[in-house]
């Protein structure tokens, strides 16, 4: 007898009809499984090797800084996410020291909870966005990596840096069918004191199977242009782009056509 859910199966990565053999899952399915498993604690553990990626991003032709929160290991990572929000005293004098004069986007990268996701995706998506964001016109920052950081360390550096926005593109929690997923955070007005709910959401970055980096890179940019021009992100900012848009070079430079 067929199962029904087979034919599901196409459309997700979810573990539906798996089968069984007996009272258990085939032998198949539950080996998938634990090789799943294994990438996912990967994902986790292992260490980020942020300098070959400064040294990427550098030649590229994007100046770049490697900053540093207080987390001296992974283990601690994952016990103290408080001390994953903010930077040390070093970084902090590092970015004071450039005397920054304002820019549109401070772009930030870390690691978080898939070191896979940020070594697999993030140079490409890097490429992607950099190219959305010049057909808005929008000046970046130096483009800051910091390991072992959550989401909300993107305020500290945006204040510090003085930009009106943060985007940090950070390794997203792995599941059991996907370990190396970017998200990606943008928030108005960075400051120490930001909630979750000042900040727009984009997730699940890692083609094919998921959202494409030119795909990811437009949504980027149109709400970062909307955020810029009426001032807000969040909960206050919806995301209404229509299915059909692609800006084009010919708007460069200009925010006045929304």
């Amino acid at each position: 007898m067929s199962d029904p859910w087979l034919e599901l199966r196409r459309y997700t990565e979810a573990r539906i009809a798996l089968g069984r053999a007996g009272c258990a899952l085939p032998a198949s399915a539950q080996l998938e499984f634990n090789a799943a498993h294994a990438a996912a604690r990967d994902a986790v553990h292992q260490p980020w090797a942020v300098r070959a990626c400064a040294d990427a991003v550098s030649d590229a032709g994007w100046p770049v800084l490697v900053l540093n929160t207080p987390i001296a290991d992974r283990a601690q990572y994952l016990r103290r996410p408080d001390l994953g929000r903010r930077l040390t005293e070093d970084s902090r004098a590092q970015l004071t020291a450039l005397n920054p004069t304002g820019s549109d986007v401070a772009l930030i990268f870390s690691n978080g909870l898939s070191s896979t996701a940020v070594e697999r995706h993030a140079f490409n998506l890097l490429q992607a966005v950099t190219a959305a964001y010049r057909v808005y016109g929008l000046t970046l920052a130096p483009i800051c990596l910091v390991p072992e950081a959550r989401v909300a360390v993107a305020d500290e550096i945006g204040e510090l840096l003085q930009a009106k926005l943060a985007v940090i593109i950070v390794g997203e929690r792995p599941g059991l069918s996907a370990a190396d997923s970017l998200g990606i955070y943008l928030t108005h007005a960075p400051r120490l004191g930001n909630t979750d709910a000042d900040r727009n959401c984009l997730s699940n970055i890692r083609p094919p199977q998921g959202l494409a980096y030119e795909a990811a890179a437009i949504k980027l940019a149109y709400l970062s242009a909307q955020a810029l021009r009426r001032g807000l992100s969040g909960v206050a900012l919806k995301d209404d782009m229509p299915s059909d848009w692609l800006p084009t070079s010919k708007d460069a430079n200009s925010l006045d056509w929304f």
